[in-house]
């Protein structure tokens, strides 16, 4: 795994995660008012470096050892190596958890172990994770958001779609975040916040969460065409000569 997931992985996707990140903790702070955060799949920690940037002192992102620490956008006392194949317990709660378009990186039999470690950390869960089609570095368990929906459902938790709506369409926002990105949280804990409530109420969860964004299907559509081109063109005749 670690070969996929070199320091040329990371820095690839690193400036437009802190352009999406200035975009969306923003919304985040304001809709969970956390004062401690937690990323599994956490990469450099550039999503914990925005919710620090904006008073949230107290993070940890969960990644592989393959992670250069010296990379890290956070101090490297709030990393954690930990294989996300494996149940994961730190011993503590935060008041919010991430996993930002990880899952789809983990064989099928480990999504419900990611789940778990997730609501066993955070009343509140930020989640996004590739559909089927979505082109990527390793991307073994690409599902339809639902598929995820409901192993949070039967856990006792609730899908809020209040982030895709704001930032859909932002040039400034990857677009597999404005695809994907929903909140999940626990039942009890969303009866007993106001604005998470008043959030679900706003943005009720549609019969059907799958999504496609325009800039998937146009990706789709030109690597059909190509591979159309190279099984249906004939070479002109010289061309073996």
């Amino acid at each position: 795994m670690s070969s996929v997931y070199d320091t040329a992985f990371f820095l690839k996707h690193q400036a437009s995660a802190r352009s999406s990140a200035d975009v969306v903790v923003p919304h985040l702070v304001d809709l969970v008012r956390p004062a401690c955060v937690l990323d599994l799949g956490c990469g450099l920690g550039t999503w914990l470096a925005a919710f620090r940037a904006r008073g949230v002192a107290e993070v940890c992102g969960v990644d592989g050892e393959y992670v250069q620490r010296e990379l890290l956008e956070i101090p490297s006392v709030h990393f954690v190596a930990a294989d996300l194949t494996r149940p994961l317990d730190l011993g503590r709660r935060f008041d919010l958890a991430l996993s930002l378009e990880v899952a789809e990186h983990l064989d099928e039999g480990a999504a419900p172990v990611l789940v778990d470690s997730l609501i066993r950390h955070a009343p509140v869960v930020a989640f996004s994770a590739a559909v089927p089609g979505q082109g990527g570095e390793h991307h073994v368990n690409c599902r339809w958001p639902d598929y995820w929906a409901e192993l949070f459902r039967a856990r006792g938790y609730e899908v809020v779609d209040c982030l895709r709506p704001v930032i859909w369409g932002r040039t400034d926002v990857d677009w597999w975040y404005q695809q994907n990105l929903l909140l999940f949280v626990e039942r009890r804990h969303l009866a007993a916040t106001p604005r998470l409530a008043e959030a679900h109420r706003l943005h009720p969860a549609p019969r059907l969460l799958a999504r496609v964004h325009p800039c998937l299907l146009e990706e789709v559509l030109a690597w059909g065409m190509e591979q159309a081109r190279a099984r249906w063109s004939v070479p002109p005749p010289d061309a073996a000569k």
